[in-house]
């Protein structure tokens, strides 16, 4: 298993925190010291398995559009998109909860044509007016068959976006593009002809999952 390089510094910590809690409870018995042990033990396990980054499996389609996110897609609607669509789009929503992969990944291959960031509030990340009030950072994908854009955004306990790529930077499908720390929410703007092959409850696996598919014709 992979780990994100910005959980290292967390990963130690609560390592050394175990250890002396251990020594603590070997030394001094107790159920309490045996006790705040056992949660700093789970603490460990919570912090490598929050910052865990497994290596997708790409759809050997090239034409899907895959999941820039992991967590559950609790919207999918027409919006108007002025930053880098310059219009309608399509956007879709992926809530990430405190125990999904937090790494982001291109969605498609192309050129980085735009970054922002935009700092705000910490609003829960599922409600609509996140999208506009939190903390998110934007990164737009100019392809061939249109330009995607991907807002991370962070939520109520996050407090750190991470957006690797820089203006004219090339991604390929699947490249890891950042990461969210503690709970967030990933949205995706796409061109309203690419058809959407998700649906609202469903589940989606970061870098592995089909949301969406370009049009034959654009293809072509």
């Amino acid at each position: 298993m992979r780990f994100a390089p910005e959980g290292y510094p967390f990963i130690a910590a609560a390592l050394v925190l175990s250890a002396a809690a251990w020594a603590l409870a070997t030394r001094a018995g107790g159920l309490w010291t045996m006790g705040l042990a056992v949660v700093f033990s789970a603490l460990v396990l919570f912090v490598v398995w929050f910052f865990r980054d497994p290596a997708p499996r790409l759809p050997d389609d090239g034409r899907v559009v895959v999941a820039p996110g992991q967590g559950k897609v609790i919207d999918i609607r027409e919006v108007d998109e002025p930053s880098f669509l310059r219009g309608a789009a399509r956007r879709i929503t992926i809530f990430l909860n405190v125990f999904d992969v937090h790494v982001q990944r291109a969605p498609v291959s192309g050129t980085v044509r735009h970054r922002s960031y935009k700092p705000g509030e910490y609003a829960v990340a599922w409600l609509e007016k996140a999208s506009e009030d939190n903390e998110q950072a934007s990164l737009g994908i100019a392809t061939p068959h249109g330009p995607v854009l991907v807002r991370q955004i962070a939520g109520l306990v996050a407090r750190r976006i991470v957006t690797d790529p820089a203006e004219g930077d090339a991604v390929q499908r699947g490249q890891r593009i950042g990461l969210i720390r503690f709970g967030s929410r990933v949205d995706l703007f796409l061109p309203l002809e690419w058809e959407v092959t998700c649906a609202v409850g469903d589940r989606a696996r970061v870098g592995v999952t089909a949301l969406a598919r370009l049009p034959v014709a654009v293809e072509a």
